[in-house]
């Protein structure tokens, strides 16, 4: 995660997206997705949580090396089926609006800007521009109750 993420030390002080204490939390609350590498290394992931009939997805990463491959999309889509085979019947994320790549990135796979959400502000000293998030939606379609999610 931290690997791909080194793309936003232009705004931040320290790179550093994550740590291993906040991604054991954040598994208390939802789940990662990994695309495991031939290598035994892991060559992406992305964290998913389905509640009251939305999804969210955020810290979307793939290895430096297998970017531009198509595995972003394909772990977009895992995320979706993740929602839609919980009942969700639209999934939500944001990105850190100076990254102007991703809006245009995540509108090809269908998302739309739903609004902004403040930087937290215990969090603003760490960094070295102004910045905000920008929320996308994207509408699904949540498969029914009945239906076992896949594992």
């Amino acid at each position: 995660i931290n690997s791909a993420y080194l793309v936003e030390a232009f705004f931040k002080l320290n790179p550093e997206r994550t740590t291993k204490a906040e991604v054991a939390q954040l598994i208390e609350k939802g789940t990662f997705l990994v695309a495991d590498g031939l290598d035994g290394g892991l060559n992406g992931a992305v964290y998913v949580t389905a509640s009251e009939g939305r999804g969210y997805f955020g810290m979307l990463s793939v290895a430096p090396s297998r970017q531009r491959s198509g595995l972003g999309r394909q772990l977009i889509a895992a995320a979706e089926a993740f929602a839609a085979e919980r009942g969700c019947s639209a999934i939500d994320l944001t990105v850190v609006n100076l990254r102007e790549e991703l809006p245009p990135f995540y509108e090809r796979s269908g998302y739309r800007v739903s609004g902004t959400e403040e930087w937290p502000k215990d969090e603003l000293k760490g960094l070295k521009l102004p910045a905000h998030f920008i929320t996308m939606t994207k509408e699904i379609t949540a498969l029914p109750a009945s239906t076992e999610p896949r594992k």
